[in-house]
């Protein structure tokens, strides 16, 4: 058994909103390679969470308000489930405001400060608040941040730097003799020459704010640890460590999985997970990452998702209509090594249609349903080997080993094409052996048997092979081919969380395309991907994307100054007697699609009141609410209905009606 550890991580996403596509995609990846290395027999340590401290949180916080630690609980709480809707199988989820890594974050800060790492200074500059980074005069243009183009703040306050000048040499050196550091080659070349070979060398990092107070404490009661020292720092007291300690002091976990064997971050943050994370771990003496593999983005289209311009595809939405394995595959096979992968409905739908419908559902579905009709479920022997047998197999050993590489390279897109691409010459092997002219012959039964054997051990090794990927279908798959021992394997997986399984070497060694148990039955098949229909599927989608635009577009109008209003002075508005009320009952007016008829109960009188705001709220809205009327309105005759009174409501386009807290009194004059 190979018990060699693997310690992976994804980037802590900052809890500020709901996570989009985007950020699903890491880990979806993360897990994906995470159960791979569990395959292979690794002792894996998967670490992921929530960063949840900075100005950005602090300013949501007011703008909701709710502290920030309640704003925070919210949202690290949807990342959390939305992970797990996904399958992440992580180990670790920790949160920055965690006592035990606020904890030792604070120790991390004094380290440096009393080692000569940190000194105390002034910043004055820019500011990118959604980037949570500074920026010098030279890297601005136009007061905007050069990477999310966002405007800057700018300001000026006292701060702690820590000298990234004093180990930029030996980060230099470390980059230059590991070329694995940093993945993709391209992105090492980028941090390396327009980082760490530029003129002036390594610029100095603010690592404490004043202006901010949301975050880990320091020993100057003044300051707050800035971002990048609390967050990075997650990697490492996740396996608890204690900056008091030595090396050879610290836990036994962390000892076992540090250093990390990767990283598995975005583009965007790949200077801070290259360059000053290594920094602060050289400061603590302690070993350096093996990897960081910095991915690309899943663009819409051509463009970034952005809430603010409403082309925002959330994963844990698309499985409600795909289901989850529908949406890690599409992650998985979409996103291309070293350049931006796209996601759009149509391209989901296609592909969904494509590879998971046509060619491995329909693979597994028609070969179980012909083991039915042609043997009872009974798995033959295979007796009767033809030359096409041979080729399946090594077309097998192919995408086994092909599969393997790419995954150990983090070319993810390039393992779920090996799978598939099997499962297309499983697909033609059919075609080429028409088992169902076989079956017309009795005289060809074991020929019938061989194939149908043959093709069961395909799709067995293929639902070996595509378990990192899409756990559930592939769980689904063995279950229907009745391979008890691996599914027993992988469910003691489960429950011994990182042990190794060595589902691969067990299942998928040169000799197993014999693995299939002759006399032994199959199980019934399922629908594992039931086609969508294209047009339908697609014209829903959009129209409700075109929704969430629209709504966007509606909050984001900035209303027009009203002309021409006769002003009033205050004894005017001193004559509408508002107050408030309780909707006792309330009912539709007949022939007048607009209007409601309202109950109300003032307190020291009852009346009736009739509304025009049927398009907008049913009856149960109301009932049982409290609100505002104006109370000395002259009673009026609408659509034969006398009303009494006015209900307070805003909008024009839409309505909305000025509801109170339960615990108003009723009858209390408005002013």
């Amino acid at each position: 058994m190979n018990s060699e550890k693997f310690y992976l991580t994804t980037a802590i996403p900052y809890a500020s909103q709901k996570p989009h596509f985007g950020n699903t995609y890491e880990v979806i990846l993360t897990d994906a390679l995470a159960r791979y290395r569990r395959a292979c027999g690794y002792d894996v340590r998967f670490c992921t969470g929530t960063d949840e401290h900075g100005q950005k949180v602090e300013d949501l916080a007011a703008k909701t308000g709710v502290t920030p630690q309640a704003y925070v609980d919210n949202i690290a709480g949807i990342i959390r489930g939305i992970w797990d809707k996904m399958g992440a199988t992580y180990d670790t989820f920790i949160r920055t405001t965690d006592p035990y890594h606020c904890e030792a974050v604070e120790k991390i800060f004094k380290r440096f400060y009393d080692q000569g790492d940190i000194y105390k200074g002034a910043y004055e500059g820019w500011y990118c608040v959604p980037d949570e980074t500074f920026f010098t005069e030279t890297q601005v243009t136009d007061g905007k941040c050069p990477e999310c183009g966002r405007p800057l703040q700018r300001g000026k306050e006292e701060a702690y730097f820590f000298k990234m000048s004093k180990y930029a040499d030996k980060l230099l050196e470390h980059i230059e003799a590991n070329p694995e550091f940093i993945q993709p080659e391209s992105r090492r070349k980028e941090m390396v020459n327009n980082f760490l070979k530029v003129e002036g060398g390594l610029q100095d990092l603010c690592v404490s704010r004043t202006s901010v107070k949301w975050g880990v404490k320091t020993f100057d009661p003044k300051h707050v640890i800035y971002v990048w020292i609390d967050a990075l720092s997650n990697y490492i007291t996740a396996l608890g460590y204690d900056p008091d300690k030595s090396y050879a002091e610290q836990s036994e976990t962390f000892r076992r999985y540090w250093p990390a064997d990767v990283h598995i971050i975005g583009k965007d943050i790949l200077r801070f997970h290259t360059i000053y994370w290594p920094i602060f771990l050289m400061a603590l003496d302690l070993p350096l990452p093996k990897k960081i593999f910095g991915h690309p983005w899943f663009l819409f289209g051509q463009d970034k998702m952005s809430k603010s311009r409403g082309n925002v595809i959330y994963a844990d939405e698309l499985a409600d209509r795909f289901g989850v394995d529908a949406v890690r595959y599409y992650a998985l096979a979409e996103m291309p090594y070293g350049s931006d992968g796209s996601i759009t409905y149509e391209s989901v739908i296609k592909r969904f249609n494509t590879d998971l419908v046509n060619n491995l559902g329909n693979l597994v579905k028609r070969t179980l349903d012909m083991q039915k009709k042609y043997f009872d479920k009974v798995v033959q022997a295979p007796s009767a080997p033809d030359a096409l047998d041979e080729e399946l197999r090594a077309a097998c050993i192919k995408a086994r080993d092909a599969f393997r590489a790419a995954m150990d390279e983090y070319r993810v897109a390039d393992a779920c094409a090996c799978i598939f691409d099997l499962c297309d010459r499983a697909n033609k092997y059919i075609d080429q052996t028409t088992p169902w002219t076989l079956a017309k012959d009795p005289a060809n039964a074991a020929r019938l048997g061989t194939v149908l054997y043959r093709l069961l051990s395909v799709i067995r090794w293929a639902a070996v092979l595509l378990h990192p990927l899409i756990p559930g279908t592939a769980e689904e798959i063995l279950r229907e081919l009745n391979c008890a021992d691996a599914l027993t394997m992988l469910e003691g997986q489960k429950k011994n969380g990182a042990w190794p399984s060595l589902l691969f070497e067990r299942f998928i060694p040169d000799d197993a395309f014999d693995g299939m148990l002759p006399g032994a039955p199959v199980n019934d098949s399922a629908v594992l991907f039931a086609r969508v229909d294209e047009a339908k599927v697609l014209a829903e989608l959009e129209a409700e994307m075109a929704a969430k635009q629209a709504a966007l577009a509606a909050a984001a109008k900035i209303p027009e100054k009203p002309e021409g209003v006769a002003q009033i002075g205050i004894d005017d508005f001193g004559k509408v007697e508002l107050r408030t009320a309780k909707v006792l009952a309330c009912e539709t007016v007949p022939k007048a699609k607009k209007l409601l008829k309202l109950q109300i109960d003032l307190g020291y009188e009852q009346r009736q009141v009739v509304s025009g705001i049927a398009k907008w709220y049913q009856p149960e809205d109301l009932i049982g609410k409290k609100l505002i009327v104006v109370a000395n309105l002259k009673p009026a005759v609408l659509c034969g209905v006398e009303s009494c009174g006015m209900i307070l409501a805003s909008g024009e386009e839409t309505v909305r009606v000025v509801f109170l807290a339960d615990d108003t009194p009723l009858g209390e004059r408005v002013h």
